[in-house]
Formats: C-alpha cells, structure tokens, sequence
C-alpha cells in the first residue's frame, strides 16, 4: 500500500513537471520551435506602412541613466549630453568639529563596466577592465566642467503636466547662464603628483580631469603605507569618474554653512542646488560618450578636524570625511546639431511611408507602423464578400472570415525589420528596438504575455519572446530585428471591436522600463505626438531599418523591405 501510494506520488509529480516544463520551454524560446522552423508553415505576408517622425523636446527628469559627453555619429550627426543632479548629505547635522582643515575633496561616479571582458591577474592582484555603454573612439576627449548648480529641481509629476516642473531635453542654455553665474567650476585641478617606486615625488601639469577629460577603463589603485604598527595596505577600485573638487568651495558652502543648512533635506536642497556637468569639444580631439549611473555617486570631503570635546590647542587633529550623495532630481540635457541631409530629410514629419526607418535615442526620432491595407469596399456576411463598407481594412476582415469559416489558426505573426548596414557600416547599433501601442502609449498583448528571463541574467534581453533583439553576422554586425505581435493580432482577428492602432517603433535603453515622457507642448513641433517611451530617450544610439516604400524595381532592396508575417494553421 506504501509503495503504491509512493509510486502514484512519484507519477504525479513527473506528469506535472513534464507537462510545466514543455509549456515552459515553449514559451521561453518558442522562437526556436516556431519561430526559425515554423513547423513548415508558410508565412502569409500581409501590408503593412511605416513612416518616421521627429521627436520633439521631451522630459527627461529622472532618468534611471544618464547619457554624458559628445558623440560623432556618421548617420545621424552629433549628440551632445549634459546633467544636472540635485545632491544631499549622507547624514544631516553632521558633527563636523573644531577646527577642521580640508586635505581634499573628491567626486567619485562608478562607470558601468563590461563583466565577461574583465581580465584577473592572479600574480598581482590587479585586473583589467572594458567599460560598458560607451561610444566613440577610445582616443576621445572632452572638456568637463562641474559647476554649482543655479537651478533648484521640482519635483514632477509626469501626470500632472507643470512647466515650472517640467525639465526638457533642450534646457541646456538656462542651466548653463545660471550655473556659470555662481562662479567657476570646481574641478579646477591642473596638477598632480606622480609617485615612482623608489618613492621619489614629481609634479607635473596634468588636464585629464577638466580640459582633456577622458573615460578611463583603468583600475584605480590606492596604497597606505606601512607603518611601524600595520603593514602596507592596498585597494584596488574599478574604473570611475574621479575629479578633485575645489577646496575653498566646500569650506565655504559646508564648513561655513550655518548649522541650519545642514539640518534637513529639504533646506539643504534649496541651500546647495546640486551640480551642473557641463561638456565641450576638447580642442580639436574627438569626443566621447558614456552612459552614467549618476545616483551611485558621490562627493568625499576629506579633512582633519578636533572631536568636539578636544578644544586644547596640543590635541592631534583626527581624520574625518563627510560625504555628499548625488541623489535627489536630476534632469539630462541633451543636443542635436549637424544632422545629416539624409536623416533631416526623412524624419520631416509627414506621415508618408519611408524608404528607410531612422530610429534615434534622445531628442530623435521613432517609427509608427500601421498594420493592413487602408481599403475597405465591404465586409462578409455568413463567409461571403458583401459590398458594404464596415471601417475595417477588407486584409482583417479577410483573415476574420478564414478563421471563422475555414477554421484557420493564428500560430504566430512577426514584424522583421532589416537594417541598412551600409548605412550602419560605422557606427554603434542598439541592441534592442522596442514595439508599443502609439495610440495610447501603452504596451501591446505580447510584451505582457512574456515572462521570459534572459540566460545570462541580463534583465535587459528579458522577454526573449516578444524580443527586438538585434540579431547578428559572423562579424557581429546587426542583420535584422524581429519582434512578436502574435497575441495583438490574436485579439484583432477574435474581437471585431478591438481598435487597430499605431504602433510606435524606438530604440530602447532597457526593455524592463515602459513609461513614457511627455513632450514640452510650448515647443512641440509634433502634430501626431505628445510623448515617447522614456526608455528611448535614455538611448543615445541611433540604427537605419529598410521601411515600407521600396518600389519592386529596386532589386537590391526590396527584399529588404519590411515584412509583417502571419503564419497559420489550415485544415485540408
């Protein structure tokens, strides 16, 4: 009786796991199982109209990341990005002490690093590192400048639209005047001192920190040397933004500060703004761009100071630090200029369909894609074509009748988007490309329907199915893109009433974030548009995709052309 009950458990449970782990694998790279194969069904291709539009200034307060510096780029021409950031005491009220005299101060912002490409060197302990999300030639320069900022940020309610709270991308020149009006900027370093190993000391004239900034991927290594108690002792750091900050700034806004500056958040906001990061070419060199994760940095005060309970004048000074996070609001301020004749021309704004897609991050451009053909002579009644117009397109209501009287069966539909890679020869290409409802900036049936997780725990090459994901060449260059819509055109064929709307088509920086950010309406030049996904205006990168309009006598391209693909099952 045991072993029987323990057997049928056994059953059970395998039966469940079975059966869980089919639906499971069918949904985690369904791609493969239909996707690639199709089972030998032939696609169904059906029409389909894209054309592009101009992305007009947009918010961009409070950015999960943060594009800063100057980018080249052949297609589309040159992105600039700038940031302000509100700052806040790691501790208010702080007990700063008698006396205290401030050896340095540092801002220090962590890069994003390249996990799989970091090197480990066993003998001595250091590794080698690649930064991640930047763009540009590694020779790339630029002119940093870190200013007070002279701009108090608002908190803003994306659902309450208030331009006094509303930060735009093309704000750049308020934050400017005002910031540069408080005084000069703060990493105003031009020496350092070099330290060889027989501990001789030069100090030679040194730019890398303002006028030839630069990304550095090298480890940071800082050494306490030993003493007649401890032994030497050294740290090694990944690659980050390191600047000296001016002195007699610090000293003046925190040392000096009346202790009511320093007693709460919200005073202290209002008291010190935050910082403004300003960026120029550096001479004639060219620039560079990198992606920042502003929220994990900081500003260190270094200093010596007497305890408050140590007031004689003989008391050794104790080592203290007092530190600055850069949380709070912050708004990214980003430029185009020189674009190209090219993406000029075709991101005009009409809404006549393209040759070629030019999707841009930042203040760029996007895709609206329109599903079927427009005509519609009738509609049909009991499986025949009447011709009586009902304001569907005559393609849907085709593919309607099928299923309903032929018992046809949506098995899965695709758009594939080819990339120009001429055009794209030279540059960058994002890695994903994401698909919304445009009409009501919102996300379509699939994106929802898809649970996938990436392989590589990579959150952002989740939901695998409904990807966007760049799919490459030997060479590691983007071929095409192909995103799902199965579930969307599910629900159009089943439910006469569900509208068949616009889809809009972005760059995306993470396909995890799906809110939008509205358009400055003082400025927008955008009949058809008010807002755009903020996950692409976090994107710097920009790729060309072969549209709709490539006429059949373009034998080069027309194949080429973009595709939407329904592929059915059709009972014999």
């Amino acid at each position: 009786m045991y072993n029987t009950s323990f057997f049928k458990k056994i059953l059970l449970i395998v039966t469940v796991a079975f059966f869980y782990s089919c639906d499971k694998e069918f949904n985690a790279i369904g791609d493969d199982l239909i996707g690639d194969n199709h089972f030998d069904l032939e696609a169904e291709p059906y029409t389909v109209t894209a054309y592009n539009q101009k992305v007009t200034p947009t918010a961009t307060n409070n950015l999960a990341v943060n594009a800063l510096g100057i980018y080249n780029n052949p297609v589309f021409g040159t992105s600039t990005a700038d940031f302000n950031t509100q700052v806040a005491l790691a501790s208010y009220a702080p007990t700063i002490g008698e006396g205290a005299v401030i050896d340095s101060v540092t801002l220090n912002i962590p890069y994003f690093i390249d996990p799989t490409k970091t090197v480990f060197n066993s003998e001595d302990g250091s590794s080698t590192y690649v930064l991640d999300s930047i763009y540009g030639p590694e020779t790339g320069r630029l002119k940093l400048s870190v200013y007070e900022s002279g701009i108090f940020l608002n908190t803003y309610n994306a659902s309450n639209y208030d331009l006094n709270k509303f930060y735009n991308t093309d704000r750049n020149s308020d934050f400017q005047t005002q910031s540069e009006a408080l005084g000069a900027r703060l990493n105003d370093r031009t020496k350092k001192t070099i330290k060889d190993d027989a501990g001789n000391i030069t100090i030679v004239d040194d730019a890398s920190e303002n006028d030839e900034f630069l990304f550095s991927p090298k480890e940071i290594k800082e050494t306490t040397p030993k003493t007649e108690t401890t032994a030497e002792v050294i740290k090694r750091i990944k690659p980050e933004m390191r600047l000296h900050l001016n002195k007699d700034f610090f000293k003046t806004k925190i040392f000096d500060a009346p202790a009511s500056k320093l007693a709460a958040d919200d005073v202290f906001k209002n008291y010190f703004k935050g910082l403004y990061f300003k960026v120029e070419k550096s001479g004639t060199l060219p620039g560079r761009m990198a992606m920042m994760d502003f929220k994990s940095g900081k500003i260190t005060i270094f200093y010596k100071a007497k305890t408050a309970s140590t007031t004689d004048a003989e008391t050794e000074m104790e080592s203290k630090t007092l530190v600055i996070n850069l949380t709070g609001n912050t708004v990214s301020l980003l430029q185009e200029n020189n674009s190209t004749s090219d993406y000029t021309t075709a991101t005009a704004n009409d809404t006549t369909e393209d040759e070629r897609l030019y999707l841009k991050g930042g203040q760029g451009s996007m895709a609206v894609i329109e599903l079927f053909d427009k005509t519609d002579l009738g509609r049909y009644e009991n499986g025949v074509f009447v011709n009586t117009p009902n304001g569907v397109s005559d393609e849907l209501d085709g593919i309607r009748n099928n299923v309903t009287t032929n018992q046809w069966i949506a098995n899965e539909a695709n758009l594939v988007f080819t990339i120009d890679s001429e055009k794209m020869a030279n540059t960058p290409e994002p890695n994903r490309i994401y698909l919304y409802d445009f009409d009501n900036n919102t996300i379509l049936a699939d994106y929802s329907a898809d649970r996938t997780t990436s392989l590589t725990g990579d959150t952002k090459k989740s939901r695998t199915v409904f990807s966007g994901i760049i799919n490459l060449d030997t060479n590691k260059r983007g071929t095409t893109y192909k995103i799902r819509i199965t579930n969307h055109i599910r629900n159009l064929i089943k439910n006469a009433d569900v509208t068949n709307v616009k889809l809009g088509l972005v760059v995306t920086e993470d396909i995890n974030t799906i809110t939008s950010s509205k358009f400055d309406k003082t400025k927008t030049i955008n009949k058809i548009i008010s807002e755009i996904p903020t996950a692409s205006v976090m994107n710097p990168l920009g790729t060309v995709l072969f549209g709709s309009n490539i006429p059949q006598s373009d034998t080069n391209n027309y194949a080429k052309r973009l595709k939407f693909e329904i592929y059915y099952t059709k009972p014999n």
